[in-house]
C-alpha cells in the first residue's frame, strides 16, 4: 500500500522495472501511489490459490492516529482500513502490518526519517507501532523491515543516514520491545546476518521471527559463489540456532525461485522451526505491474499443489 520507500527524490537513474515512464515511481510521492481495483483483484486470488496471509507495507498510505502529519493526499483513516482487514480475514487472508524502520526505507516517516536515534524518533516509532497494532487488533506478527541499511542502498539519496554497531543494536531493540509491549511477535528481514554472522547469532532474540531471502533460481552451491551460498545456508543456520523463520522467495529476477526456496528450506529446515513461506515481487499495486503479481500468486498455488 505504502510505497515511499525507495529514494527520498527521483533519482537520476532508476533500477528495472522503474525506469523510462516509471522512473519517477521509486521517488516519494505527496500521495498514495496504489489502486484499491488491483488491490481487490491480487487479494482474491490469493484466497483462491489457498494462500492465508498477507503482509501489508503500510508506510505512507495510512493515516496515524498519533502522527497524521505522516500521511499524504489519499491516505486510509482508521476506519477505512479496519474495514479493508475485515474484508481480508472473511476471504481467508490474516493481515500482518509491516512498517519498514531501516534508515534506508523509511522516507515514509518524512522529517523524522532525518532525527533517527533522537528522542523525538524514539516516541514517534513507539506511537506508530500503538497505532498498528490496535487497528490490526493485536496482530499475531508485526514485520520491522530493518533491511539494507548501508551507504551503498542509499548512494541516490539526498541525505544517507546509516546506524552502525551499538547504535544499530539499540534502536533495533527498541522497537522489538515496543512491538512486543502490545502482545505482538516482531519479525524482520534478516540480511544484516550476511555482514555480521557471529554478533547477529549471539545478540538476537530468539522471539523475533527471521526472514532471510534469496531471489535467484540456482541452489546449487557448486554453480554460485561463494557469498550466495553463505547466505542461501543461513537458512539451515538459523535452524540450528533454534530461530523461527519465515523464508521469502521473489519473481523479481526469476520464476522459479520460490518453487525452488521452498523444496530447499523444507530439506534442511526442522519443521519446529519452519513457519511458512513468503512470496514478494516488489512491484507496487498498481495496473502496470498487476500481471507481474498475479504471476507471483499463481506460484505459490503451484507450490501448494504439490505440497
Amino acid at each position: 500500500m505504502g510505497t515511499n520507500m525507495w529514494n527520498d527524490s527521483v533519482p537520476e537513474s532508476g533500477w528495472e522495472p522503474y525506469v523510462g515512464e516509471y522512473r519517477h515511481l521509486i521517488g516519494a510521492a505527496d500521495h498514495v501511489r496504489f489502486d484499491e481495483k488491483v488491490w481487490r483483484s491480487l487479494t482474491a486470488h490469493m484466497a483462491e490459490v489457498g494462500m492465508n496471509m498477507v503482509v501489508i507495507d503500510l508506510g505512507e498510505a495510512v493515516r496515524y492516529p498519533s502522527h497524521p502529519e505522516l500521511s499524504v493526499k489519499g491516505s486510509w483513516d482508521a476506519g477505512r482500513l479496519r474495514e479493508e482487514l475485515t474484508r481480508l480475514r472473511a476471504i481467508g487472508l490474516e493481515p500482518i502490518p509491516k512498517l519498514n524502520f531501516s534508515a534506508t526505507h523509511d522516507i515514509w516517516l518524512k522529517e523524522y526519517a532525518r532525527k533517527v536515534a533522537t528522542p523525538e524518533y524514539y516516541r514517534v516509532c513507539a506511537d506508530v507501532i500503538r497505532d498498528v497494532c490496535e487497528m490490526f487488533d493485536s496482530p499475531r506478527l508485526m514485520h520491522l523491515g530493518y533491511d539494507e541499511e548501508s551507504y551503498e542502498h542509499q548512494k541516490s539519496f539526498r541525505l544517507c543516514v546509516t546506524r552502525q554497531g551499538e547504535l544499530w543494536w539499540h534502536d533495533f531493540l527498541f522497537l522489538a520491545k515496543e512491538v512486543e509491549r502490545h502482545g505482538v511477535r516482531p519479525w524482520i528481514w534478516s540480511d544484516y546476518v550476511w555482514q555480521h554472522r557471529e554478533e547477529f547469532f549471539r545478540r538476537m532474540p530468539r522471539s523475533v521471527m527471521q526472514s532471510n531471502w534469496h531471489y535467484d533460481g540456482e541452489f546449487d552451491f557448486f554453480k554460485i559463489s561463494k557469498s550466495r551460498a553463505a547466505r542461501i545456508r543461513i537458512y539451515e543456520d538459523f535452524d540450528k540456532a533454534g530461530f523461527d523463520q519465515i523464508p521469502t522467495g521473489s519473481n523479481w529476477a526469476c520464476d522459479t525461485n520460490f518453487a525452488s526456496t521452498v523444496k530447499y528450506c523444507r530439506r534442511v529446515c526442522s519443521p519446529e522451526h519452519l513457519k511458512g513461506f513468503l512470496m514478494t515481487t516488489w512491484h507496487f499495486t498498481l495496473p502496470q505491474w498487476e500481471k507481474k503479481n498475479l504471476e507471483a500468486i499463481d506460484q505459490v498455488g503451484e507450490v501448494i499443489r504439490m505440497l
